[in-house]
Formats: C-alpha cells, structure tokens, sequence
C-alpha cells in the first residue's frame, strides 16, 4: 500500500524490501509475483503499480487491460511498460 499512486515498482524491488526488513540475504521476486497475482483485494492494495523487471505488465489478477486501464487513469509513465505476448497473466 506504500506504493505512490502513478508510480510503479518491480517484485523485485519488492522482494528486496521484504529480505532487508526480514533480515534475509534474498527473497524471491517470483514469489512475491504470485502473492501479487493472486490478491483478492487488488483495488484497496494496488496491485496494478507493481510491473516486471523488464517492464513487463504482468501478474495482475484483474487482468491486463484493467491494469492499463488503472496505471493510464493515474496518469503512470507507461513509456517503459509493455504487455506480454504470451503467459498465464493474459
């Protein structure tokens, strides 16, 4: 819920935040990527802020539309950011 609105961060640099405040050396940004994925409240937490490495628009359980949809009404920089051609977040 920390994430600003019209920003956007990557599982990575979530996962990285989990490890430092957890005090692990690692923590997979996959794993957080399918906590993400699979929130049931993805409005109150904004789920859609949080993109892939590469800039990939992944891992949004409302789908990819609503997620382009959601960053463009935040007015985000969407100028890095693609949709995936193939993978299960279609």
């Amino acid at each position: 819920m920390s994430i600003q609105y019209g920003k956007t961060i990557t599982y990575g640099e979530i996962a990285e935040i989990i490890a430092n405040q957890r005090g692990l050396a690692h923590m997979s940004a996959q794993a957080v990527g399918g906590a993400v994925g699979h929130n049931k409240i993805s409005i109150i937490v904004p789920c859609h802020r949080v993109v892939g490495t590469n800039g990939s628009l992944t891992g949004y359980a409302g789908g990819i539309d609503r997620k382009i949809r959601l960053l463009t009404l935040e007015k985000a920089d969407m100028s890095s950011l693609f949709t995936p051609k193939r993978g299960t977040a279609l």
